[in-house]
């Protein structure tokens, strides 16, 4: 392989790479603002995240193409595979997270045709614990920072004990307030779409693991004590 190929060969991985960073700052601001429309009853901004939600299908695909096109002329080996198959997994992961997103502005729209409830207070508290979660893991992406990635992912748990706490929490909330069913049922959806967002991220960081070892991390996830199933 001449030098010619090789730097040719290194920037499209690096063109692959930049793409599914890209992608994951649309997904942190498809995140941000979903939540944002939830606590501030903002219409508008959750019409936004719904609209934006193509450009992420948009640059997932674009990944996908990109990966392909180097499957089929670069035939790449060892390392460099790696870094082709976590650009396509981790997109694929983004992709879905984008979906969550766009879910809770859906959502954040019925809900603000209703009376406002303090008990929205504890899914914005979750909701910053995996935007935080989300963002760690795409550092760790970019600077391939495997041990960064290993403490996102051992903090899976959190976010499964902050949804189990959230769960009972509105639950009792319209126990005691009949009224409150119809906004508490789709509060409690909001706070699923979280605790998936927050398992993407967990994915994420074992796509990373693979891409900096060669290996899985090899152990089972840590969960919440009482997850529910998806």
């Amino acid at each position: 392989m001449t030098d010619h190929t090789v730097k040719a060969f290194t920037e499209e991985l690096d063109a692959l790479t930049q793409e599914v960073a890209r992608m994951g700052g649309l997904a942190e601001i498809a995140i941000k603002d979903s939540l944002n429309a939830v606590s501030r009853r903002d219409t508008e901004l959750a019409q936004a995240v719904i609209a934006r939600d193509a450009r992420i299908d948009a640059e997932q695909r674009d990944v996908e193409k990109r990966a392909i096109r180097v499957f089929a002329l670069r035939q790449p080996m060892a390392s460099d595979l790696r870094v082709v198959l976590t650009a396509w997994r981790i997109a694929g992961e983004l992709e879905r997270v984008g979906d969550l997103a766009k879910n809770i502005a859906k959502r954040s729209l019925i809900l603000s045709q209703g009376e406002p409830m303090e008990v929205i207070k504890s899914v914005e508290r979750m909701g910053r614990i995996v935007l935080s979660h989300i963002q760690q893991v795409l550092d760790a992406y970019a600077n391939k920072d495997v041990q960064s990635a290993i403490v996102v992912w051992r903090a899976d748990d959190n976010i499964d004990a902050h949804y189990n706490s959230l769960f009972r929490e509105l639950l009792t909330y319209m126990i005691e307030d009949p009224r409150t069913i119809s906004s508490g049922a789709h509060l409690l959806f909001i706070a699923k779409n979280l605790e998936r967002i927050g398992d993407h991220g967990t994915n994420i960081a074992e796509h990373i693991h693979f891409l900096v070892t060669g290996e899985d991390i090899g152990t089972e996830r840590p969960r919440g004590e009482a997850e529910t199933d998806d």
